[in-house]
């Protein structure tokens, strides 16, 4: 099928947590008569549909691995991309939409990932890590790594352990550029940007924090299963598990405020194409990117969407 001349096979919509990125995608995705492809790390784990906020519509890659299991990124960007271009093959476009910055470089770009470490490192550096505890594992990277340590906090134990782990093989988790981004993209793309002042996100965060108690996270979280180091990164299963409900509300807008202060960072990173202002309703900034990407999107609309399951 021949893509409309002025819509790029991608477009890829970021933002932070809370700003409407799955209904932006999923009212794209009408318009243009196609699927969505995930790219945020915690949707694709099963059985926490309502800690990872998942979209209610079919979407890929949300949902595709048991909490036990890991996702590497390696892993996901083979799958990202297999579906990006099914979609694009099948309707001409593709949306990808998420918040997890390395996610999104990997489901656009491609990344020169590391070969496997040998059997055993990891093993043998969480052991080395443990021993040496924080600020001593910390000064062993800097030894070894000083680009690496520059950017990876001592408390970090996950990403000290894999700075070590790159380092020992003659690679860096610093990339050789010296950004977390590459403009080079696999598709023709376009990246949208979502932009709200932290007071409106902070209010969204705390809303979206209480429905997720109202829709039953308490029950979600005390009924899951062990989760791998990955998954247990998920925000709320601990603090629903450990904490008075109160307490446990506040830990989560906290950590996801934190989350989102983050994913602010990356957002200035990132070669954002178009920047919308995400306090506005969904129908409206659609129209909005509608207008900025080319009026053939209208032409291709197809009412009710495609929805693509994995």
């Amino acid at each position: 099928m021949t893509r409309p001349a002025n819509v790029p096979a991608v477009v890829a919509i970021f933002g932070p947590t809370a700003s409407g990125k799955s209904e932006l995608a999923d009212a794209l995705a009408d318009r243009l008569g196609t699927g969505v492809v995930s790219a945020d790390a915690m949707q694709v784990y099963r059985g926490l549909p309502i800690l990872t906020n998942q979209p209610a519509r079919p979407t890929r890659l949300v949902a595709i691995r048991d909490l036990g299991e890991t996702m590497s990124v390696g892993e996901y960007e083979r799958l990202a991309h297999a579906a990006i271009d099914e979609l694009v093959a099948a309707h001409g476009h593709a949306v990808v939409a998420g918040g997890t910055g390395l996610y999104l470089r990997a489901a656009l770009s491609q990344l020169e990932l590391p070969p496997p470490p040998p059997d055993g490192l990891r093993r043998e550096l969480e052991h080395t890590v443990d021993e040496l505890g924080p600020a001593g594992a910390h000064a062993l990277l800097a030894e070894r790594d000083p680009g690496a340590a520059a950017v990876v906090h001592p408390n970090d134990r996950r990403r000290v352990v894999r700075a070590l782990e790159l380092a020992a093989i003659g690679r860096s988790l610093k990339p050789a550029e010296g950004r977390l981004w590459s403009d080079v993209m696999r598709l023709p793309t376009t990246l949208v940007g979502l932009e709200l002042g932290m007071d409106e996100l902070e209010q969204r965060i705390r809303r979206r924090a209480l429905l997720m108690v109202e829709r039953g996270a308490v029950d979600e979280a005390m009924s899951a299963p062990a989760a791998s180091a990955t998954a247990g990164h998920v925000i709320g299963l601990e603090e629903f598990r450990a904490l008075p409900l109160t307490d446990a509300v506040e830990a989560v807008v906290r950590r996801t405020r934190q989350y989102a202060a983050y994913q602010r960072k990356w957002l200035r990173r990132l070669p954002v194409d178009i920047r919308l202002d995400a306090t506005r309703p969904s129908d409206a900034l659609v129209d909005e990117l509608e207008a900025a990407l080319g009026s053939a999107i209208g032409a291709r609309a197809v009412p009710g969407g495609v929805g693509v399951a994995d």
